[in-house]
């Protein structure tokens, strides 16, 4: 059971006006799932909007928030617009920041040379928090939830949170 309390002082023409409020919630739910992607390649985006959708559904949360994020440090999930020109520019652009070659150029490649995907991730983020109303996700009109791998050819995890009503 969740419950909150909260007391409130309103200064009025009359003097002060105290209220309390105690409002407890016997239909708050947690639903948990993690997701697993292998991309065949270095790089690459998933649109995993229709995915976070399908758990929303399975959740049974119709007010809320969801959480979705990237469990290990060379992955990211972001929202965007599902566009391949931008996901080209995004290409373009995060080789430019953070280029793969030469990997000696980065003191973390050793025994690995994935420095660069660590910076990458760093860029695009870890996770997404997405109001859910009435039962969907309450996005702007071309949002959508991206993975985005930036060290593949093995499995890795993204852990969705969802809290509501």
């Amino acid at each position: 059971m969740f419950g909150a309390w909260a007391r409130i002082v309103i200064e009025t023409d009359n003097g002060w006006d105290e209220k309390q409020y105690n409002h407890k919630s016997d239909t708050m739910k947690s639903y948990r799932k993690e997701l697993w992607f292998e991309l065949p390649a270095r790089r690459g985006f998933i649109n995993i909007t229709g995915t976070i959708e399908d758990c929303l559904l399975e959740s049974g949360i119709r007010e809320g928030l969801v959480l979705v994020n990237a469990m290990h440090i060379t992955a990211s999930v972001f929202i965007n617009d599902d566009e391949s020109g931008l996901h080209h520019d995004y290409e373009v652009w995060l080789e430019k920041l953070a280029p793969h070659a030469p990997v000696e150029q980065y003191h973390h490649n050793g025994y690995e040379d994935n420095a660069d995907a660590h910076l990458k991730r760093q860029i695009m983020g870890r996770e997404v928090v997405v109001a859910v109303t009435e039962g969907r996700l309450d996005f702007g009109t071309w949002e959508r939830i991206f993975y985005g791998e930036f060290d593949g050819r093995r499995k890795k995890r993204v852990l969705v949170k969802i809290i509501g009503e």
